[in-house]
């Protein structure tokens, strides 16, 4: 074994001891990425439907439950985490506009994963795509692999955490879909909280779910879909 494979090995030891640190009473870190693994089931996977004709211009109520339920602010800075954002598109031709959600997209062939040489990125049984934060290293590969800018990067230290959502300096972090929620039976914080019913979640799999019904009966589309990585977020009316 070379000495620069010795090194490698001894850095990767030392930042996952480092991450075995307390976030709550009796949690570690690593504790928390594992249990968010457990139990899912491949027969399922989530996703969501964004009806952008019910999305409005200016309403924020999706991306400030998502910042209230994960602790992330929005300070209008470059840095600022991108877990999920509002955006507006304006078709040139025709003069129509139309504001939406962006985040993670859950791919089924997610190139984050691919690049990740620490294993940290990964995808759960049931499609969700996550970090793991006691593996990355902070090389940010998975932030450019993303075509979707959904991943930032923690610049700061953080205080006053969710304990069920561990984050942490040094860590790339982006929507988890809220699995901790998902895990105990509810609904994204997002979908939750969007008073004009603008996003549908549910089980893509589950031909009686009401997500399969719609997208079966309305025009959907995957965003970026000319790269083939099956989002489990799909857009009507895009």
């Amino acid at each position: 074994m070379s000495n620069a494979d010795i090194q490698r090995r001894n850095f990767l030891k030392t930042t996952l001891g480092a991450a075995a640190v307390a976030i709550a009473p009796g949690m570690l870190l690593f504790e928390a990425a594992q249990a968010k693994s457990d139990g899912a089931d491949s027969k399922v996977r989530w996703g969501m439907l964004i009806d952008t004709a019910l999305c409005k211009e200016g309403c924020n109520d999706c991306v400030n439950a998502c910042s209230r339920e994960n602790g992330w602010k929005n300070n209008n800075l470059p840095t600022d985490p991108q877990w999920m954002r509002k955006i507006n598109i304006k078709d040139i031709s025709s003069g129509r506009e139309i504001s939406l959600p962006m985040m993670c997209q859950h791919c089924a062939h997610p190139p984050c994963v691919d690049v990740c040489p620490t294993a940290a990125s990964f995808k759960r049984a049931d499609g969700i795509v996550l970090v793991d934060k006691h593996r990355c290293i902070g090389c940010r590969y998975c932030m450019m692999a993303c075509p979707y800018k959904a991943r930032s990067f923690v610049h700061e230290p953080l205080h006053d955490q969710n304990p069920d959502v561990p984050r942490g300096k040094g860590t790339v972090e982006s929507c988890t879909l809220c699995v901790h929620r998902i895990d105990q039976g509810q609904q994204p914080a997002c979908t939750e909280a969007c008073t004009n019913q603008a996003i549908l979640f549910g089980n893509l799999n589950d031909p009686e779910s009401a997500i399969a019904k719609k997208i079966l009966s309305v025009a959907s589309v995957q965003v970026r879909a000319d790269l083939q990585l099956n989002p489990g977020i799909r857009y009507q009316g895009l």
